[in-house]
This record gives C-alpha cells, structure tokens and sequence, in this order.
C-alpha cells in the first residue's frame, strides 16, 4: 500500500472516520468517541492499512472539538490538511446521492484530499499562539456582550426617558456610573445640578460638571412619568452595571493580552507598523498561526487575508476584479483599522492614501488599497525580522 487518505468528520462527541487507497475505494469506515483509548485505536488501525506507507489525515476543523485528535496525530507524526466546511459542503453536490451522513461527509474530505495539492496543512500552535486565541476569542465574546447589553439599555432608556437617551453616549463610562444612581426625570431633578456634579466627581467621573448639567437640562424637558417607569428603572440600572463589569473584564483581558503578546518572538516587529497595537497584533499572531511558515509569499498572505481582489473574467470581460468572499474576516479587520488608524499617523501611509483619492477611489477602496500595500510591508518585514521606519520626507534646498 503506497499511500492512503483518511478523511474525517469531526463532531463534539464522536468522530467519523474514512480510509481511501489511491484507487478511491473504501478501506475502513468507523465512527469513534472523541475518546483517547478509541482514537489510539483508531490511528493504529489506519497506520495498520498504510503498511508502512504515507498517510493523510484530512479534518474539517483545526481545533476545538478534534484538538485531542489533532494532538495524538502530531505526536504520532501524521500529515495532517484542513477543508473548510464551505468546501465540503459544495464537493458533496458532485458527487452522487443526496442524503447528508457523517459517513458520506467523511467520504468527500478524504477523496478531496486524495485529489487536490492545494490545501492548507494543519500545524500544531504553539503554546503562546493558543493562550493568544483563547484570550482573543474571550474578548471578542466579552466586546460581543457589551454591544449586545448596551443596544439593550439604550432601547430601555429610550423607552423611559427619550431625552435623557439622547444626551448620553453610552459608550462611554460617566453615562454608566450615573445610571447606576439616576434614571428618572424625577429623580434627576431633585438632586439638581450641584448636587449631581459633587455625586459624580465621588465617584471619578471625567467632566462631571458638564455631564451633570446635560442631564438636569434633559430632565427639565419631561415631566411625565411613563408606564413602568419603576421597573424600567430598577432594568436600567442593573444592565448599567452589567456594562460597567463587562468593561473591567476587558480591561482585565486586555492585560492579559498585552503581557502575552509581548513575550513573542515577533512582537517588537508586528506593533513597529504604524497603527498596529498590542490587541490587533495578538489577533494577526492568532490568524496566522504564530509564524508565516503557511504564506510563502506576500500574496499568499493578502489573499488569506482578503485585501487582494478576487478576478471574475469570462469570454470576453476581463479585468473585472472583486472583493473576495472567502477571506479570514478577522484577519481584514486587523489590516484594514490599522490601516485606517496608520493614516493619520504615518506620512507614508497617508501619502498613499490621498495618491489613491486623488485617482478617483473612494474611502473604502483607499483604505483598502492602504491595507494591501501594509501585507506587502509586514510581510518583508517579518521575513527580515527587523521593524518598521518611516522615511523621512525629503525638502527641497535652495
């Protein structure tokens, strides 16, 4: 046996698993528990029909629920490649019969990988690139519920107290410590303005005298109380703490984040381009896996990344560029904000971008254009390990 290709579905309780020879016929099809005793097995019996040859294990996923199998595949040391879901689902349409089995998604994984060359091999992060995603992902989640909460209070408020809601950015942290103590015309009014701003200042609250005279003002302009006005209150108070908690918890994660992030090996490198900071490079290091070991090329990394546009030609038309639509979405967002952020503070950076204006591109496609170039750069420079330096513009002499 020359080579063989196991292509597994992968679930959060159990596995399935299938074995094609280079003819493309069955050789094993077994469901496991996402067990070690059973996977161990398993990955002996597959070696087993190898008989010494090579074999490739094919996931659909790259961590999560199969991240004890891809650890006994990396000490074992097995070749592993990943197919997106997207791609499984669409190959499945080819081939023949119509009903949906982990056997049958199974099928399709190791008969893709048995005829492509051009999938992305699974590689085993390292121990700060993980601890990276899972703090990354937690405040994403933490960010998440401090939009969802906020939408939340603002409706409520608004629901209450129109104009108190329109006074306030509850983006900010003053409009939260002041809805944990007032959110009633009434009750504003009756503390007044003084009273209020001395509140505030208590409690650490930027601009307070400002801030108090805003809402007072706000409270003066509705003198009627809505139905459940009570209940709506004790609401808003509470989801003003909630958002109040979830902004320490970001801090917090933050933190974490900046200290880990700072021990890597590539760190001084990433956050020397302009607009790149420690939260953004985190998120870069988490979505290329620690290195760029799978992006031999600049293009390959901008592709990955979706800045680089995407041809739709046919017959005649040609030049007909898009944006992709299979692109690391979060990957983007960290070229494309630190491109936006690097506008206003690097001169090359923004004489790129205002070249792009002046050809007529609108913002987006400027700031765009900006975040391709910034691949290019980042990459070279992560290539020679050495940072970023902004040119000096050069003035002409009499």
């Amino acid at each position: 046996m020359s080579r063989i290709w196991a292509g597994t579905d992968c679930g959060k309780t159990h596995h399935h698993c299938l074995v094609l020879d280079s003819e493309g016929d069955t050789l094993l099809s077994r469901r496991v528990a996402n067990d070690e005793p059973e996977l161990l097995k398993l990955i002996g019996d597959v070696l087993d029909l190898a008989d010494g040859g090579k074999t490739t294990w094919a996931l659909d996923m790259t961590g999560g629920e199969p991240g004890l199998l891809i650890a006994l595949l990396v000490n074992h040391g097995q070749e592993l490649v990943y197919i997106p879901g997207i791609a499984v689902n669409r190959a499945t349409d080819s081939y023949r019969g119509q009903g949906k089995t982990d056997a049958r998604d199974a099928r399709v994984i190791a008969d893709q990988a048995r005829m492509r060359r051009d999938l992305q091999p699974i590689r085993p992060s390292d121990e700060a690139t993980l601890e990276l995603r899972l703090l990354t992902d937690h405040r994403v989640d933490l960010v998440a519920d401090r939009t969802r909460t906020t939408n939340r209070l603002g409706a409520l408020l608004n629901s209450m107290f129109p104009a108190l809601e329109r006074a306030l950015d509850l983006g900010n942290i003053g409009p939260m410590v002041l809805l944990t103590g007032y959110q009633t015309p009434a009750a504003i009014r009756r503390v007044g303005s003084r009273r209020l701003t001395a509140w505030l200042r208590n409690r650490k609250v930027c601009n307070a005298a400002s801030l108090a005279e805003k809402v007072v003002e706000a409270a003066e302009r509705q003198h009627t109380a809505v139905v459940g006005e009570k209940a709506i209150a004790t609401m808003v108070h509470t989801l003003a703490k909630e958002v109040m908690t979830l902004n320490e918890k970001i801090t917090e994660t933050d933190k974490l984040i900046e200290g880990r992030f700072r021990e890597h090996e590539l760190a001084d490198v990433i956050q020397s381009m302009p607009g790149i900071g420690t939260i953004l490079g985190a998120e870069f290091l988490v979505a290329v896996g620690g290195s760029l070991d799978a992006f031999p090329t600049a293009d390959r990394l901008a592709a990955f990344a979706g800045t680089a546009p995407a041809p739709r030609d046919s017959g005649q038309v040609s030049g007909n560029d898009h944006r992709p639509t299979r692109y690391h979405r979060r990957l983007q967002r960290v070229f494309y904000i630190s491109a936006l952020v690097s506008v206003q503070r690097d001169p090359n950076s923004r004489k790129f971008y205002d070249r792009k204006r002046a050809e007529g591109k609108r913002h987006v496609q400027a700031v765009l254009a900006l975040a391709r170039r910034r691949v290019n750069v980042l990459w070279a420079l992560i290539r020679d390990r050495r940072c970023y330096q902004v040119t000096p513009s050069v003035t002409a002499t009499a």
